[in-house]
């Protein structure tokens, strides 16, 4: 299967977009993009990139009883979900308004504190990637990232 996975990758036209965003957006599962969750994995050690695992339980909405709601839940569920009202919110998450609007301000004052590191560059996971599977990609031109 990872033959075939391989070979499909190769002669994909998104691949290079494909494993940018793997590697620097998403903490995606599986085979992508011609790597392995192990090789992305140490293209972000070697590239100094974190990337939060989705939590697909909050984004579906999916709560326990009678637990504290965790803050980058909220704020999980808000960015998966902007058209929804802060009400609507409320309800998936198992918490009042005032929690929500709690956590949002929270994120708010946290994220203009918080100076952004520099977005790695496409030709940069390129070139690691190469090193780490051992295999140069396909050169496609880089697809916007």
């Amino acid at each position: 299967m990872i033959t075939t996975a391989q070979a499909t990758c190769r002669e994909c036209p998104l691949i290079i977009d494909c494993l940018y965003r793997a590697v620097v957006e998403y903490d995606v599962a599986g085979y992508v993009a011609g790597t392995t969750p192990a090789q992305r994995a140490q293209i972000r050690r070697r590239l100094n990139i974190t990337v939060e695992p989705e939590d697909f339980d909050s984004l579906a909405g999916v709560t326990r009883r009678h637990r504290q709601v965790n803050h980058s839940e909220v704020v999980r569920l808000r960015n998966a979900n902007p058209h929804e009202s802060l009400e609507t919110l409320a309800q998936r998450l198992g918490c009042s308004l005032s929690t929500v609007k709690r956590h949002l301000r929270r994120e708010r004052r946290q994220s203009s504190a918080r100076t952004a590191a520099p977005k790695r560059t496409v030709a940069e996971v390129i070139a690691v990637a190469a090193i780490v599977t051992g295999s140069p990609l396909a050169r496609r031109g880089p697809q916007a990232a």
